[in-house]
C-alpha cells in the first residue's frame, strides 16, 4: 500500500538488521541509506555509477547504490561501510587503509573499502594486476592510488 507520496514500507536487510523505510520502490538505494537509515558510509558521487563513491555489498558483491533501486533490493543483504567493522573493530580492509594511510579526502575510500572486501571474498590472494583490475573503476581524485594499493595488499596478509 503507497502512501500520498507514492511511498510503499520497504522492508530491506542493511548490515543485519531488518529495517522498514517509507520509500517508492523506484528510490535509489543510495538516498534511503543515506537520508533515511542516516548510512554516511556511501557517498554521492556522480550519481551514474561510474565513479563508485557509493558502492556498497549486495549479496557479498560490489554494487553501486545509486544506480539500484530501494525495491530491488528487498529480499537480498545490503552491507555498507558501516556494516563490516567498528572503530573498536574495524574490518581486516579497513584496518589495512589506516594503516597505508590510504586516504586523503576520505570521499573515495568507502567504495574503495567496499570493493575491496568484495574481491577478497571471490579471490582470497588476489595478484597486483587482479587487485588494479578490481578497483579500476573506482575513482580517486586525490591520487592515493599507490596507497590503496598497498592497503589491498596488506589486507590479504591480514585477513590471512
Amino acid at each position: 500500500m503507497q502512501d500520498e507520496l507514492g511511498r510503499e514500507a520497504l522492508r530491506l536487510t542493511v548490515n543485519g538488521a531488518q529495517v522498514t523505510v517509507p520509500a517508492a520502490r523506484a528510490t535509489p538505494l543510495l538516498y534511503v541509506l543515506r537520508n533515511d537509515l542516516r548510512l554516511n558510509g556511501p557517498k554521492f558521487g556522480c550519481g551514474l555509477g561510474e565513479c563508485g563513491a557509493c558502492t556498497v555489498l549486495l549479496d557479498g558483491r560490489a554494487a553501486r547504490s545509486c544506480v539500484v533501486s530501494a525495491g530491488a533490493v528487498e529480499g537480498r543483504a545490503v552491507t555498507t561501510l558501516e556494516g563490516l567493522g567498528s572503530s573498536a573493530a574495524p574490518h581486516p580492509v579497513q584496518q589495512a587503509f589506516i594503516a597505508e594511510q590510504a586516504a586523503q579526502c576520505g570521499y573515495c575510500v568507502n567504495g574503495m573499502i567496499v570493493t575491496a572486501v568484495a574481491l577478497l571474498r571471490r579471490v582470497p590472494h588476489p595478484t597486483e594486476a587482479e587487485i588494479r583490475e578490481a578497483l579500476r573503476y573506482n575513482l580517486c581524485r586525490c591520487g592515493a592510488h599507490v596507497e590503496i594499493l598497498r592497503a589491498v595488499q596488506r589486507s590479504v596478509v591480514l585477513a590471512a
